[in-house]
């Protein structure tokens, strides 16, 4: 604080008994005089001549920190008071919302969220519907070499790791089975066993299960790809309808081939339950044949009908996810890894709806 009488640019501080006196000009360039004075002394105003903004909201800041402002002019005080008033008030921070509150919230955007990905999902099942009419309208438009060429990406090439995996489906559940089975002596419904959980279930939704982790991610990356290089704006540019190009010809191709690879899968897994049960049994092929023919081709039926909508499912969720990647690599493998997910997480809802349905009309 100065101890003498001190001037610049106008500006005097004198000290008082209890406090400092200013007189002269309080303005934005006389500032630096006043700062050394403690922000809580009393400061005596009466010789103040002339007041600016910046020497106001100097003034109101003290006055903030507790000095006592005295001997203030009318044209001052008011200056003051506008500038006090013109000052942003730091807002309390609201209550946080209860807990309950914020769960329903969360919910309720997810539910919202969810619903809008089925009203695109549902979007792009008519693109497909009304691609394939043109097609069917057109048969010169229709793409067939690109549907053979997707018909053998998508089911030739699954052949193997399909037939393993239900071969070893097969062993699994007769090995399971006849140890459940022989501590009743009916060893011989391991057949029954085999045969209906893997006509019915296990063929076509393992098989369904499969083909979306493979097809879904490829459909993802060939479209995302394309839509990265701007390949697909291209093609509107010249004319062409990538609903027709690209995304009929992939699900087509799927609705095509996944009843196909069913077939192989029911094979397959009755053949490794056969050879357990020869193996681990004693029934021998003769046996476990007669025993198939007694099963009801209803189940079989079963599992072919799912074939079609599983395909449906798994490429529209694939293609739709594809026409959603961005510009960047990222965009590309989070979209990937959606659409696996998603496809999944469909059939199987698909699968437990079947069921449910076919439960109820007795089949």
């Amino acid at each position: 604080m100065t101890t003498g009488d001190a001037s610049l640019s106008g500006l005097s501080v004198t000290p008082s008994d209890n406090g400092v006196m200013l007189s002269g000009d309080l303005v934005v360039w006389t500032l630096g005089v006043l700062a050394p004075v403690p922000p809580s002394s009393r400061i005596d105003l009466s010789g103040l001549s002339r007041l600016d903004t910046a020497g106001a909201w100097d003034l109101v800041a003290r006055r903030a920190a507790g000095a006592d402002l005295v001997g203030l002019s009318a044209g001052h005080a008011g200056l003051l008071d506008t500038v006090a008033d013109a000052l942003p008030t730091r807002k309390a921070d609201p209550a946080p919302d209860p807990r309950w509150r914020r769960l329903l919230v969360a919910t309720g955007a997810r539910v919202v969220g969810a619903l809008r990905y089925l009203a695109q999902l549902a979007e792009y099942l008519g693109r497909v519907l009304v691609a394939l009419a043109r097609g069917l309208r057109r048969p010169s438009r229709f793409p067939m070499t690109s549907l053979v060429h997707h018909a053998q990406q998508t089911g030739l090439r699954a052949v193997p790791i399909v037939a393993v995996m239900s071969f070893l489906i097969g062993v699994v559940l007769a090995y399971q089975g006849s140890d459940q089975l022989r501590q009743f002596g009916a060893e011989v419904f391991v057949v029954d066993l085999i045969a209906i959980s893997i006509l019915r279930e296990l063929g076509i939704l393992l098989t369904a299960i499969v083909v979306a982790g493979r097809t879904a991610s490829a459909l993802t990356a060939s479209i995302g790809s394309m839509k990265m290089r701007q390949e697909i704006d291209a093609m509107r540019t010249l004319g062409l309808d990538p609903d027709m190009v690209l995304i009929l010809p992939r699900v087509l191709a799927l609705v095509v081939m996944l009843p196909i690879l069913g077939l192989i899968s029911a094979l397959s897994g009755l053949i490794g339950g056969a050879v357990m049960s020869w193996v681990e049994l004693g029934i021998s092929p003769a046996v476990f044949l007669a025993r198939l023919a007694d099963i009801s081709v209803t189940h079989a039926i079963v599992g072919l009908v799912k074939a079609p909508v599983f395909a449906l499912i798994i490429g529209v969720i694939g293609c739709h996810a594809g026409m959603q990647v961005g510009k960047d690599a990222e965009s590309l493998g989070r979209m990937t890894s959606s659409a696996v997910v998603s496809a999944i997480f469909a059939v199987i809802i698909a699968d437990a709806a079947f069921s449910i349905f076919f439960a109820q009309v007795g089949l």
